[in-house]
């Protein structure tokens, strides 16, 4: 890292490699802050800002952990992953969800995300955890069921509440926009993002902590086998929380260390956010040298033609 004065420094490019000769690239910011919002370092402006998109939903969780939700239906560690997920639809994840509905008395049909092509109901969508999980809430709360996406609906301004709190800003500042699943996210800076995740990793907040623990013990349920947020939560054993979120996303938080990393790619590309988050977290020593090297083989290795790179380095503040 280098030590810097500007609040803006240059943002790193990634570059794919067709044996040696550079093909692509795509430009990503960073930025990395503590659990008191202070920036400590920044690769490009820290406050870009860009939809949070699915890196919202552990704190979309923290309605259910904050509510009673968990304790009135007898709902596990393994509901509260399946929640914050972005799940493949394979079998274990679609039954962790439907097992919500069945311990809440909600029938799957009230869920209103999308159904995935080739699948026979939204269970089996990406984002269905987090949709049961706020069923579940209103069924707790004896709120309406027909109408929990929408901005006005208790389950929104309650999620739109703690979001705020944690933000330290009046909810009604927050600009929201609806996500591909219907339900609401926010368009934040890449600062707000990181300080979030530094909250979230902190280890200060029991709610959260149980929503990191969920996460950690069950990575399998949180993306799926061979997903990145997957592979880097069980390879880190424990020291790292972390969720990928749409069109060049991604959140990690340090384990009891109160800090947190926000990235985003600008032109969206998933591929370009991994090798960043690696880059990055090697440059930090988030991760070990091992542990680099076996994600970089599933992540930046993308055949024997093609590799990625990544150019640039943090500043630190």
């Amino acid at each position: 890292m280098t030590r810097g004065k500007r609040t803006q420094t240059p943002a790193l490019e990634v570059r794919l490699l067709r044996e040696g000769l550079v093909e692509s690239t795509h430009r990503a910011q960073a930025v990395v802050c503590d659990n008191r919002g202070r920036v400590l370092s920044v690769a490009g402006n820290p406050e870009t800002s860009t939809f949070i998109r699915s890196a919202l939903k552990p704190f979309q969780a923290l309605a259910v952990t904050t509510t009673g939700t968990l304790e009135r239906y007898n709902l596990n560690d393994r509901d509260l992953a399946i929640i914050c997920s972005s799940h493949q639809g394979r079998i274990e994840q679609v039954r962790q969800v439907f097992h919500i509905l069945w311990r809440s008395d909600v029938d799957p049909s009230a869920l209103q995300c999308p159904v995935p092509e080739g699948a026979k109901s939204p269970l089996a969508y990406n984002c269905s955890g987090k949709h049961a999980g706020m069923l579940a809430v209103c069924q707790q709360r004896q709120w309406p069921l027909t109408s929990y996406l929408q901005y006005h609906h208790p389950v929104q301004k309650l999620i739109l509440s703690q979001v705020a709190d944690l933000m330290k800003m009046p909810g009604e500042e927050l600009i929201r926009a609806h996500d591909d699943c219907g339900a609401p996210t926010y368009f934040v800076q890449l600062r707000q993002m990181a300080s979030l995740y530094a909250q979230l990793a902190s280890g200060d907040n029991l709610a959260m902590e149980r929503i990191v623990r969920a996460m950690t013990h069950h990575p399998n349920l949180v993306a799926g086998e061979g997903a990145f947020d997957t592979e880097l939560m069980r390879l880190s054993q424990g020291e790292l929380v972390c969720k990928s979120g749409a069109e060049g996303v991604e959140c990690i938080g340090r384990i009891g260390e109160g800090m947190g990393i926000a990235i985003k790619v600008m032109d969206g590309a998933k591929r370009a956010k991994y090798a960043v988050a690696i880059h990055l977290l090697k440059q930090m020593g988030w991760i070990t040298p091992s542990v680099s090297e076996t994600l970089s083989e599933m992540f930046m290795k993308l055949s024997s033609f093609k590799r990625l790179e990544v150019i640039g380095e943090l500043s630190m503040l």
